[in-house]
């Protein structure tokens, strides 16, 4: 019986201190952000600054926001100032699906000049429906092309897009899908992104972070207040590729400026 009762008790000891290790293993990995996110449920956009502690996701200036125009501000910035210095052929290196979005990656070159810095295009990605929205409403999909200076400041320049008629570089993009979550494709072609921009270059912009954790409060927003067209058809492949509704609900302005870009004053 002693016998017994001392296994018991050893037994009961072994799993005390590795149930303990386990624990502080979770909690270092929330500490380092090695925890998973996604858009619905316990780890959704509610959950990401208990998930990722050290974040700024429960931030003051964060992204993204309803923009009103009735209260933006008219720019006093000369808008030739910002330019989009993107060449007719870009090399677009692979896409992939992360799990959150499909994201095509590209080689350098491509770059916008804003604010007295030099950003290059790093990758774009899409969100559907869109996270920013324009005096509430909330449009099909959201284009987010990432743009990095070499002091690691963010430039974001956001594109919405409205259903219509067929864009031919959206069809462009989608021979490549549809991809499972974790898979890629080398593509290793050149494209016109210019092609991608609306008629109009007339654009909101505010400071803000980054849409997804850890939220970094480091991020320039240049949204184009005209949307681009696509087809229903690809709304509908983007939506079964990516997670249903992965965007980021609105979050607070806290006293933010948002500016209005006038192309022509």
């Amino acid at each position: 019986m002693k016998r017994f009762v001392l296994i018991l008790f050893l037994f009961a000891f072994v799993c005390f201190f590795s149930c303990k290790k386990d624990i502080e293993s979770d909690k270092n990995d929330n500490r380092k952000g090695h925890k998973d996110w996604s858009y619905d449920g316990e780890t959704s956009p509610e959950h990401w600054d208990e998930i990722f502690e050290n974040s700024d996701c429960g931030g003051e200036h964060q992204s993204p926001i309803n923009i009103v125009e009735a209260k933006t501000i008219k720019s006093e910035t000369e808008f030739n100032s910002s330019k989009i210095l993107y060449d007719k052929e870009i090399e677009l290196k692979e896409v992939k699906n992360n799990g959150h979005t499909i994201e095509f990656d590209f080689d350098k070159g491509d770059s916008i000049h804003y604010i007295n810095e030099n950003y290059q295009l790093i990758q774009l990605h899409f969100h559907e429906p869109s996270e920013h929205t324009i005096n509430g409403i909330r449009y099909p999909i959201e284009i987010h092309l990432v743009h990095k200076s070499t002091k690691n400041n963010l430039t974001v320049l956001s594109v919405l897009a409205k259903e219509g008629n067929e864009s031919q570089l959206f069809e462009f993009f989608e021979s490549f899908l549809p991809l499972k979550k974790g898979e890629y494709k080398v593509i290793n072609k050149t494209i016109d992104l210019t092609t991608l921009f609306p008629v109009s270059k007339d654009y909101y912009s505010y400071s803000g972070s980054l849409t997804t954790p850890p939220c970094t409060e480091n991020v320039n927003w240049v949204i184009f207040k005209q949307p681009i067209v696509i087809s229903l058809d690809e709304v509908l492949r983007l939506k079964n590729t990516m997670p249903i509704n992965n965007y980021r609900t609105e979050q607070p302005l806290n006293n933010r400026i948002v500016y209005i870009n006038y192309e022509n004053k």
